[in-house]
């Protein structure tokens, strides 16, 4: 890890060289040292306070204030101090039941547990009776629910593809009728905006018995993605607040692109990637403390020649690999991108 080790080093942070300190050479199952992932978390540390996010929802930024950051109301910047970033980690669950309409479908994120789930979205399919290569619509957001649904392989289920002939504005209610007429499993389904995220909760709560029961078994949970480089839209805080106090899991996932929005070195990347979803977590948990939260990636690198995000690319592996280590090293449930 090259560019981790120069991270180490005097030009990036500013800091002298250290002494004893253990590093991991080459790729292994130990891909970072303790020592590193510390390296990792102060750098973080320093980005979100001396740097901060730039937050557009001013109800977000009075929350963040509330709590200690320090926000301009002009430019619309917020840092966090070190101690409202450990404190949100500390507050947030180690463990999440994912629950299934079916209790067999139970999945539990916790620890160093492994499960596998589709990945989305796709946003054209070649139809399996005409072989044509089209655009994915409502009836394709069903099936591939159901085909999953069928796969003991696949633990709980992500929205696979979207319902595109319908307005965008509310795709995400579409797709989410879709799905919860198709799975007995637990389901991720990006809601858009707060609106749509508050109605396909009431689907959810409907289809357990009501609101008590949803807190109870959440069969449902949601994703929000930052802008990167370090910025949090009004649809992606919105929705952050409206789950943490609904008590629904949210998954706070960076797509972080290095050599494009973020730095080419992974391990700048990482660091990117780790404040947009910490800075995300410090405003989950001051909504609502010990909601339970997801620390998410399908942070890539960029092909500079094709100008595409290849999510099957070598540095992709490395850096789920090392998004995976941070979580654990956080003690919170992660969910990574595969190739």
């Amino acid at each position: 890890m090259t560019s981790l080790n120069y991270l180490l080093g005097v030009k990036i942070l500013g800091r002298d060289l250290q002494a004893g300190i253990n590093r991991v050479e080459g790729m292994g199952v130990l891909l970072f040292s303790d020592d590193e992932l510390y390296a990792i978390h102060c750098a973080t540390l320093d980005v979100l306070q001396h740097n901060g996010l730039k937050v557009e929802s001013e109800e977000a930024r009075e929350i963040y204030s509330s709590g200690g950051a320090l926000v301009d109301s002009k430019t619309h910047m917020v840092k966090i101090p070190p101690y409202m970033v450990e404190e949100a980690i500390r507050s947030a669950p180690s463990s999440i039941l994912l629950a299934g309409r079916n209790p067999k479908n139970d999945y539990v994120a916790e620890g160093k547990r492994v499960g596998f789930l589709n990945f989305g979205e796709g946003i054209r399919i070649i139809d399996p009776v005409t072989r044509e290569y089209r655009p994915t619509n409502k009836q394709d957001v069903g099936n591939a629910a159901r085909v999953c649904d069928a796969l003991d392989q696949i633990v709980v289920h992500n929205r696979a593809v979207g319902a595109d002939e319908t307005p965008a504005v509310v795709q995400s209610l579409h797709n989410a009728e879709a799905i919860f007429a198709n799975t007995s499993k637990h389901c991720f389904i990006g809601a858009g905006s707060a609106r749509n995220f508050r109605k396909i909760v009431e689907m959810a709560a409907a289809i357990v018995g009501g609101w008590d029961k949803l807190r109870e078994r959440p069969i449902y949970s949601t994703i929000v993605c930052p802008t990167s480089p370090l910025q949090l839209t009004s649809d992606c805080t919105e929705i952050m607040i409206e789950a943490a106090r609904a008590g629904v899991a949210v998954n706070i996932l960076s797509m972080a692109m290095a050599g494009a929005t973020s730095t080419v070195t992974l391990a700048g990347t990482l660091i990117t990637h780790n404040a947009e979803v910490l800075g995300g977590i410090v405003l989950h948990q001051l909504a609502a403390k010990g909601a339970p939260v997801i620390y998410g990636s399908s942070t890539a690198i960029m092909d500079i020649k094709y100008t595409t995000a290849p999510v099957g690319s070598p540095e992709l592996g490395l850096i789920s690999a090392g998004v995976a280590k941070l979580a654990q090293y956080y003690l919170l449930p992660s969910f990574v991108a595969g190739g």
